[in-house]
């Protein structure tokens, strides 16, 4: 977990590569590595061209390929620490225009199959790319 010493000034990244699915779509932008959660909010319902009040749930992919929600700071940089690590593809962010009626459920009209598939095709993708570079 990111502590106040091991927050994002530490990994000396000026921006993150984010890979926004949203509705069969993907959005790419580099945002700035010090992004707040606020901001990163306001950027995606931009990016995705949802209205400034609509409730967003952001997951990402794992290294083990589970899918994580960002709902705070805490969250947000522990993302971009992973990310860090191998930056050569981006955070692939998966936003749904809602929130689960429960934390830890998925939320309304969210396809975990088609998420963990595309993960999971990512994952086979990067595999082989370290394979070639090696």
């Amino acid at each position: 977990m990111p502590t106040k010493q091991g927050s994002m000034m530490d990994l000396h990244l000026e921006y993150v590569k984010i890979k926004a699915h949203y509705e069969g779509d993907m959005l790419i932008t580099d945002l700035d590595a010090a992004m707040t959660y606020v901001s990163l909010c306001e950027e995606v319902r931009t990016m995705c061209s949802l209205p400034r009040h609509q409730p967003i749930t952001l997951k990402w992919i794992d290294d083990e390929g589970d899918p994580c929600t960002i709902s705070s700071q805490m969250e947000l940089e522990e993302a971009f620490r992973l990310y860090s690590r191998n930056r050569n593809s981006g955070l692939l962010l998966h936003v749904f225009p809602s929130i689960p009626e429960r934390p830890g459920m998925p939320c309304p009209g969210e396809d975990t199959h088609g998420i963990l598939n595309r993960s999971l095709c990512l994952c086979l993708w990067r595999i082989r790319h370290d394979k070639v570079e090696a």
